[in-house]
This record gives structure tokens, C-alpha cells and sequence, in this order.
């Protein structure tokens, strides 16, 4: 595949992501050259790090692409994010044509897989546009350039995640591959190092100045990522430091949203389009900016509400006839049973196997559980199946529907466009702080939780207004994971560190490994697959592909 740069990078430079190209037309860059005087657009520059995360490129939803090969709606970093973090588990399965999305949900991915080729060029031109804007930059302005030192190693650190040992540079030149665990190293580094630099650690709404960009806590946050996947990473846990990053952000300016409006359960509030200006954003610590006007991509918000629904659900407790709040409803990732029975354990009761989300999460006890199962055909009744009984080849009522995200607003007035939604992505949000701690200690603690683990858990159930527990073991948290951040992009990375991913586990899901009743496959799959056609000079592809 051959990536392209549009509009910021001199044609001169080489690039992280090999075969790069780039054209300089539209922003206000002129060529690097050592004789002449260079004028460059700094904000453009610093704009685009950010820009790389939620846009296709610079022409919004519709226009050119950074990505050649994949248009900008599969090439979207959120887009890829979710489909290699939720499609490959007990989570979601998606029954769509596109290239790529049966092998993710039966775990067959092999180093041609066009979405995983598109997140692998996603992440290093993001890399790219980073090392750019901090060669041309970097002396600027002591705050935006450890912003964008953070947005680097936030691309590395996805990078290293999804695909083990990386390519890496931090100037303009062809990278060396790294191991995973120098590349853990490195970004632990990174973020200690930038995090004096960022802004104090401060929740914002859409209102206030700086509502998007990186603060402390955010550094704090992934940190605290880093050091509670590090046994996975490096071979050494690093739980008290994962527990010391997340004790951070708890501590911090940031705070739960706990209170419901106009029939909206503060739950619920996380995910809708007023949610940058609700106290929501309260406990937003990186979110990703949507609005449906002026930062428009079917990649980022619209992709994890249109996916998610069909004309069949109404979300909408106050209208029994609006859909999700967009003109687009796409019919294709809905829930494997797996996750749903994590809300109903006995079973879904008869009398919700044919309702609406808000019915299903009273029946539930847990306002998380937004589950549809209603369907209708020909006017009639015709509920969803929650068995998925045929799995990828099934259509979106094999499997019940998840209506958690909606481009809804709290007060009942309607988006600024028909189509693209203003809600917000809420990349990091304080929960994950949370749970992290929780986990932390517990295993630090016989793998049961701490009186503060305890109480942390709780507080999110209270929240969800379901009950609360005197004791959780990492079972239970795991448990826990699930119930607050299901279709949030995150599934595979928890499964991987409890081993219930790939390997030898006793772990199974409907339809893991391509069997409705599950069944195992390698461990090399807990790395993806390089893309073939960046497997030359130094980069050499991961073990068992």
C-alpha cells in the first residue's frame, strides 16, 4: 500500500511510513531549504498532529484522504481503533461485505488485512506529522510541543500495542525497528518527560479554553495504560505504578458525571451530542472533538453510532419515533450474546426480548446495559436473535443491537447537521482511572480488591444506579471492564492481559476462532500482523504470519 501525506510534509523529507509522498499546495509551508527563508504555518502544523486522530485528512468526511488505498471513512483512526479492539472479541461481530471484517471476527487476520493495513498507516502518519511539526517547531512554544510530543507517543504507544515490535524515529528519516519492550521504554520516557510542559491537570467543557487538548492527565492517564499492560509489554508487571498514574487522575480536577437529565441517565450522557457541554465532559480527559459542521468524518463518532443502528431502534426515551439522532443508520456491528448475558447472567427475561434500549437496561438493574432487541418486519414484531446463530454471514438482527451512542441532545434540540454528529469521542475518560486502580491493587493484593479498589467499583455502579458489591476479585473487575466500557475501542488489550485472548485458554466466545461454540487459536495473535508491503529492509514481520 502506498501512503500519501497531503499537504504538510516537503516532498524532500523521508517519512516513517516507507513509500511516503507529499505535496504542499494547500497550507501555508513552503519547501525546507538550508539557503532560503522559511515561513510555516505553525498552528497548521500543530493542528494537524491533532487533526490526524479524528479527520481523514484536510477536506473533512468528503475530501482527500491522508490514507491512499482506503477511502477516509475506513481509514479513520477511531474507525480502525474499534474494529481491531471490539470486532476480535466476545463483544461485537459485524456481517458487512468490506474487505477484512469476517477475518477480524473469526480471528484469521493475516498481514494482508486492508484495515489493519489502514490503522498501520493511520498511526505512523500521525508519527509522521508529529516529527514534522517538532523538527520545524519544536524550540515554538514550550506547551504545544509537549502536546505534541504526548500525541507522538499516544500514536506509538497504539502502534506498539496492536503490532509488537515497530518501526521507530523521532526526526524525518527511515526508521529502525524496535522491540516492544525498548519501544515501552521509550514511551514511558516520552510522557515522564513532556508531562511538566502540559497544562494542569483541569476538566473542561466545549465552553472553556483548551477543551481537546492534552493536559497532565492525560499524560497521567497513559501512563497508567502503559504500566497496567507492561507484563504483556515487557515481560514485568508494573502494577504499583499503574495503580500510582491512576491515583493521579482520580486525585485530579476530573469527576464523574452523576447526574441524569431530561430522562437521560448520566450514564448515557457520555455518549450524545451535547456531550462536550454537559457536565459529561466533566470526565472527559482526552476527547476526540466532533462537530458536525466544521470537523466532519464518517470515521469518528458517526461511525460507532450509524454502525451500531437501523431504522428498527428508537434510543430516545423522550421520542418514540427518532432514531439515534443522525440521518444515517447503517445496520451492521451489533452485540454478541457473550457481552449481553454479562448483564443478564440468568438470562434476558421474556418480557424485553423484543424491546427498546431503555426498556432492556431497567430490566437489566444497570443503566449501562443499552441493549435493543426489538425489531420490526412488515409492521409486525420480529425481535432480534440473541444467539447470533449465523455469525458473520447473519444480518444485523442476528444479534441483539447496542444503541449506547446517539448524536441526541440533552435538552432535546437537534444536531447542527443531519448527518454528521457533534458528539464528542471520548477517548480517555476517568472511569479508566477507576477500574485501573482497582485492578491494580487488587492483584498487588491477593487478587482481591482494597477497600479503596472496592469502593472506587462501586462508585461506578452507583452511578449506573445497579448494585453495589462488598468484594471483587480480578475476575470480577474484568467483569467490570466490560460492563462500563463495551464498544469503546478497548476489549482486546483487556483480554490479552487477563490471557483470555490467544493461546492456550480455557477462554471461549460464540464464534471466536470462527465456531459458533468458540474455539482457541494461536498466541501470535495477540499481535497483528505487519502489513506485508511494509515488511522490507529493516522491518521484519512478527512471529507466526
Amino acid at each position: 500500500m502506498k501512503h500519501i501525506i497531503k499537504n504538510i510534509i516537503p516532498i524532500t523529507a523521508l517519512t516513517l511510513a516507507l513509500g511516503m509522498t507529499s505535496c504542499t499546495k494547500d497550507l501555508d509551508v513552503t519547501p525546507i531549504n538550508p539557503n532560503l527563508d522559511t515561513e510555516v504555518n505553525i498552528n497548521g502544523l500543530f493542528n494537524k498532529c491533532y487533526a490526524n486522530i479524528g479527520l481523514p485528512g484536510n477536506g473533512g468526511a468528503n475530501g482527500d484522504c491522508d490514507i491512499d488505498g482506503l477511502d477516509g471513512g475506513t481509514s479513520g483512526f477511531i474507525r480502525q481503533l474499534w474494529n481491531s479492539n471490539e470486532l476480535t472479541t466476545d463483544e461485537a461481530i459485524c456481517s458487512w461485505g468490506d474487505d477484512g471484517i469476517e477475518q477480524f471476527c473469526y480471528n484469521t487476520w493475516d498481514a494482508s488485512h486492508p484495515m489493519l493495513n489502514g490503522y498501520y498507516a493511520r498511526l505512523t502518519t500521525g508519527i509522521s506529522y508529529c516529527n514534522h511539526y517538532l523538527e520545524i517547531a519544536g524550540g515554538n512554544n514550550a506547551t504545544m510541543t509537549a502536546e505534541i510530543r504526548y500525541i507522538r507517543a499516544l500514536h506509538y504507544y497504539m502502534l506498539m500495542d496492536a503490532f509488537g515490535n515497530i518501526p521507530f524515529a523521532t526526526t524525518l528519516t527511515e526508521p529502525e525497528q524496535i522491540s516492544r519492550k525498548d519501544a515501552f521504554a521509550w514511551i514511558e520516557k516520552e510522557l515522564k518527560e513532556c508531562e511538566a510542559d502540559l497544562s494542569e491537570a483541569k476538566a473542561k467543557k466545549s465552553s472553556d479554553a483548551n477543551y481537546g487538548r492534552v493536559d497532565k492527565a492525560a499524560a497521567w492517564m497513559l501512563l497508567a495504560r502503559l504500566y497496567l499492560n507492561a507484563e504483556v509489554y515487557t515481560g514485568e508487571a508494573r502494577w504499583q505504578d499503574a495503580a500510582t498514574y491512576a491515583k493521579k487522575v482520580i486525585d485530579s480536577d476530573y469527576r464523574l458525571n452523576t447526574e441524569g437529565k431530561n430522562g437521560w441517565s448520566a450514564y448515557q450522557m457520555l455518549f450524545m451530542g451535547d456531550n462536550g457541554e454537559t457536565d459529561a465532559a466533566y470526565e472527559a480527559i482526552f476527547p476526540i472533538l466532533c462537530d458536525g459542521l466544521t470537523t466532519t468524518s464518517w470515521a469518528t463518532s458517526l461511525y460507532v453510532i450509524a454502525s451500531t443502528y437501523d431504522a428498527d431502534m428508537h434510543s430516545n426515551p423522550n421520542d418514540g419515533v427518532a432514531t439515534n439522532g443522525t440521518g444515517q443508520n447503517w445496520g451492521g456491528n451489533r452485540a454478541r450474546k457473550d457481552l449481553v448475558l454479562k448483564f443478564f447472567p440468568n438470562g434476558v427475561p421474556s418480557e424485553v426480548q423484543c424491546a427498546q434500549a431503555y426498556d432492556m437496561k431497567d430490566a437489566a438493574g444497570d443503566d449501562r446495559a443499552l441493549f435493543c432487541s426489538y425489531g420490526e418486519k412488515d409492521k409486525e414484531p420480529d425481535p432480534r436473535s440473541l444467539d447470533n446463530v449465523k455469525g458473520y454471514a447473519g444480518d444485523f438482527k442476528d444479534g441483539y443491537a447496542v444503541a449506547k451512542f446517539t448524536n441526541f441532545k440533552t435538552d432535546g434540540s437537534a444536531g447542527s447537521d443531519a448527518t454528521f454528529p457533534d458528539a464528542d469521542f471520548f477517548l480517555f475518560r476517568l472511569p479508566e482511572a477507576y477500574i485501573t486502580y482497582a485492578e491494580a491493587t487488587a492483584r498487588l493484593n491477593g487478587n482481591q480488591a482494597t477497600a479503596e479498589g472496592v469502593k472506587y467499583l462501586n462508585d461506578l455502579r452507583e452511578r449506573a444506579n445497579t448494585t453495589t458489591k462488598t468484594a471483587y476479585t480480578t475476575d470480577d473487575i474484568l467483569d467490570e471492564w466490560q460492563h462500563e466500557f463495551y464498544f469503546e475501542g478497548r476489549r482486546r488489550v483487556d483480554l490479552i492481559r487477563y490471557n483470555k485472548f490467544g493461546g492456550d485458554n480455557n477462554f471461549k466466545w460464540t464464534w471466536k476462532g470462527g465456531l459458533k461454540e468458540g474455539r482457541q487459536f494461536t498466541a501470535d495473535k495477540n499481535i497483528f500482523a505487519i502489513p506485508a508491503e511494509q515488511v522490507k529492509g529493516n522491518i521484519k514481520q512478527n512471529p507466526g504470519y
